[in-house]
């Protein structure tokens, strides 16, 4: 199975790029490659422009406030594990303290270094960081590996606090669904959503095997989905055969 996401608001599409960013920057911190740092410096630097509004941090928290108020609703619920609440709570509250211990925005410690700030400048311009632009850059690629990646390791960490954040709110949004087999007729899906209920995120699950792609849209009163498939012209053409697939909408 392949699975899709799409948000259904700008906060929770932040989140999704943040988390992106942050599974690649872990697997190329951990490899050995000159070139792989290479590209974890640059994930970096995606990580602080996307994390960079003032007002992001401030945001995150207001949501962990918001997560923890939610279930702090169903502790008279006899149904539910008020051990696994709070588990949930105190990873709330260590989340929510760790970034709030940051100064400023997140990532402004990095962008007071005024080296990694060069190379900033550079990295985003077609071949920009060869060693007669940036001959203290090439210097660092030829470090011994350890070293390279106890640098990328002490750049990281100001941002980790917000990875284990998002991380965290991901995951108990995602848990809020359940998952329905639905079926698109000739290709097309839509599905009407109940008022006064606000749906965060939809994931979608389709057989590999199927080779479709799915068009998704979706906003408070519906959510759409248009199945494609690519064709031997490299261009995406309407799938127009009943299909199924799993639907989830998560609040």
């Amino acid at each position: 199975m392949i699975l899709y996401e799409h948000p259904f608001n700008e906060r929770i599409r932040t989140y999704l790029r943040l988390e992106h960013l942050f599974v690649r920057l872990a697997e190329l911190v951990k490899r050995d490659s000159a070139m792989d740092h290479h590209h974890a410096i640059a994930t970096i630097f995606e990580v602080i422009e996307v994390a960079g509004r003032a007002e992001l941090k401030t945001e995150v928290l207001k949501d962990i406030e918001r997560q923890k108020h939610v279930l702090n609703g169903y502790r008279e619920n006899p149904d539910i594990s008020v051990a696994l609440l709070d588990d949930i709570t105190s990873e709330l509250d260590s989340c929510f303290a760790d970034l709030d211990a940051l100064p400023g925005k997140v990532g402004q410690s990095l962008t007071e270094n005024d080296w990694l700030m060069s190379l900033r400048s550079r990295i985003a311009i077609p071949a920009g960081t060869c060693e007669f632009d940036l001959p203290a850059y090439h210097a660092w690629r030829h470090m011994n590996v350890a070293e390279r990646q106890q640098d990328l390791q002490r750049w990281v960490a100001p941002l980790v606090p917000l990875a284990e954040a998002v991380s965290l709110l991901l995951r108990l949004v995602r848990n809020s669904g359940s998952a329905q087999k639905v079926v698109a007729p000739g290709g097309q899906f839509q599905q009407m959503l109940p008022q006064g209920r606000a749906f965060q995120l939809l994931r979608l699950r389709l057989k590999r095997a199927s080779g479709l792609i799915p068009e998704i849209s979706c906003n408070r009163l519906m959510v759409s989905v248009r199945l494609m498939s690519l064709q031997e012209d490299g261009r995406l053409h309407a799938h127009t055969d009943d299909s199924a697939f799993e639907l989830t909408l998560c609040v």
